[in-house]
């Protein structure tokens, strides 16, 4: 549910996702680091896609702390996807600018779900982009934009 809020397909018809995507492009993929592995979100099939085996969870940020949450995140803009066949000529910059903003609708549907079920959660801008791209093998298309923890909230005495 958690991954389906953030960026699954809620109009099956059209493949329309629950975040807005400027001209449809839905360039941001997302990996799902877990204890046991990371794992890609398939928002077409509603499944997760293996990627690597063990617990990566503390390279997906670089602040004190990351890790300890049972679920990251990472954002991963594919600018590949920008030339998609649909004769679009959208320049560097702005394709960084609207991945950007995806980016941020995405976190924002993490934010309003993980408050629905009693979760907390972070959204980072430190990472390791360069790290992560080799960790996942990433295309130079592939950019790493952010990731978000999400977990329980801490127990204050």
């Amino acid at each position: 549910n958690l991954l389906w809020a953030a960026f699954g397909v809620n109009r099956t018809e059209s493949g329309g996702r629950t975040a807005p995507s400027a001209m449809g492009v839905k360039e941001m993929d997302i990996y799902v680091f877990l204890a046991e592995g990371i794992y890609l979100y398939d928002a077409g099939g509603h499944t997760l896609k293996p990627v690597l085996a063990g617990d990566q969870r503390s390279k997906s940020g670089t602040q004190a702390g990351v890790g300890k949450a049972p679920v990251s995140l990472l954002y991963v803009a594919d600018l590949e996807k920008y030339g998609g066949g649909r004769g679009m000529r959208v320049d560097a910059a702005t394709q960084l600018a609207w991945s950007n903003a995806h980016a941020g609708f995405i976190g924002q549907n993490v934010y309003l779900y993980a408050a629905s079920e009693g979760l907390a959660c972070w959204f980072r801008a430190f990472v390791d982009a360069p790290a992560l791209s080799a960790l996942l093998s990433l295309r130079p298309a592939q950019k790493v934009m952010y990731s978000q923890g999400v977990g329980y909230p801490a127990r204050t005495a």
